[in-house]
């Protein structure tokens, strides 16, 4: 028998959905929720980043640069197995700089592992693959 894995795929989606909003509002203890102590974040720049608090103080730090951002997401697709999912976000990003000086658009797709931990997904690994971006 298969199992229904319907709810999974909507608490999945869910997680990539308050990741996105929690940078567009600034919301630090949101977005730290979306992921697990020991996460590991690749793509973003030339660093590797391990740790859920040197993560968020990397975003947060790369921000101020920003007066505002919108974060939009195509269809998630997801593979689970058990406790364990991948997932593919396409994202596009609008990112306007503080300064007024200009901004741009950035389409990116996101490569994420998630693990269920005590109950619900969490990110354990998550990867941008960068397609292009576009200044205005």
């Amino acid at each position: 028998m298969t199992r229904d894995y319907s709810q999974d795929r909507i608490e999945l989606q869910d997680v990539m959905l308050n990741y996105t909003a929690a940078v567009d509002e600034r919301d630090f203890d949101r977005y730290r929720a979306c992921f697990a102590d020991d996460v590991e974040i690749i793509g973003f720049g030339t660093q590797t980043y391990r740790g859920i608090e040197n993560w968020v103080s990397y975003v947060a730090d790369a921000l101020k640069q920003f007066s505002t951002t919108q974060h939009m997401l195509g269809p998630q697709f997801a593979t689970i197995e058990g406790d364990v999912a991948q997932t593919r976000s396409d994202v596009q990003a609008v990112n306007f700089l503080a300064d007024g000086t200009l901004s741009f658009t950035l389409w990116a797709t996101y490569k994420s592992t998630l693990h269920r931990i005590d109950g619900r997904w969490v990110i354990t690994r998550h990867e941008i693959v960068i397609c292009g971006a576009v200044t205005h």
